[in-house]
């Protein structure tokens, strides 16, 4: 009895868990399109210094984290860190602080993935926004959401993915990063890990 409950248990948290992950993707959807309509990407390095020179911000916004390419949507009028969690290893809820580096979007605070290199101009079923993924690979963490991953479309459509055995979302019969998927048009994604 006691390992049936705790099953329930367990697939219940990934549920909830999961539910607030995908309503906080979808706001860092939107985010990422009002900030396309000002700066005509999302945010990558080419964009990092328009939005330092527009906003004054001392925040460090490129690099190789996520949590650096989303400081540009904080920069840009985004209100709260909230939208940045998602639970995954070495997770913590974000403070809420974020007028400096040591605050802002800080190692552990932001659960997600992006895809540097987007706008909504690609194809429209292409992943920018994902989690749980495990930093440095392109598999996710299957154990947080029940076996699944959460994924953002460029359509701002998100849902949660079914991982195979060795945490690799399978889309077509192929890893969800395979270049041959067609939205990657033969190229790598280029994939940032959160901190």
């Amino acid at each position: 009895m006691g390992l049936i409950l705790s099953s329930v248990l367990r697939r219940s948290n990934a549920y909830g868990d999961g539910s607030q992950a995908i309503n906080n993707i979808k706001q860092v959807g939107l985010a990422l399109q009002e900030f396309e309509e000002e700066y005509g990407r999302f945010p990558d390095d080419s964009t990092a210094a328009k939005v330092k020179a527009d906003t004054a911000t001392p925040l460090t916004l490129g690099g190789r984290s996520s949590n650096s390419f989303f400081r540009q949507l904080l920069a840009t009028g985004m209100k709260s860190e909230k939208p940045f969690y998602a639970r995954r290893a070495g997770a913590r809820y974000p403070d809420g602080l974020f007028a400096d580096d040591a605050h802002a979007l800080s190692p552990g605070e932001c659960g997600f993935a992006y895809v540097a290199g987007l706008s909504s101009k690609s194809d429209p079923g292409t992943p920018v926004v994902m989690a749980p993924m495990v930093p440095g690979t392109t598999r996710f963490d299957p154990s947080i959401y029940g076996g699944k991953a959460i994924i953002l479309r460029l359509d701002n459509s998100a849902s949660g993915v079914s991982l195979d055995s060795s945490g690799r979302a399978m889309l077509n019969g192929m890893d969800l990063f395979d270049p041959r998927q067609p939205f990657w048009h033969g190229k790598a994604p280029d994939l940032r890990w959160p901190e």
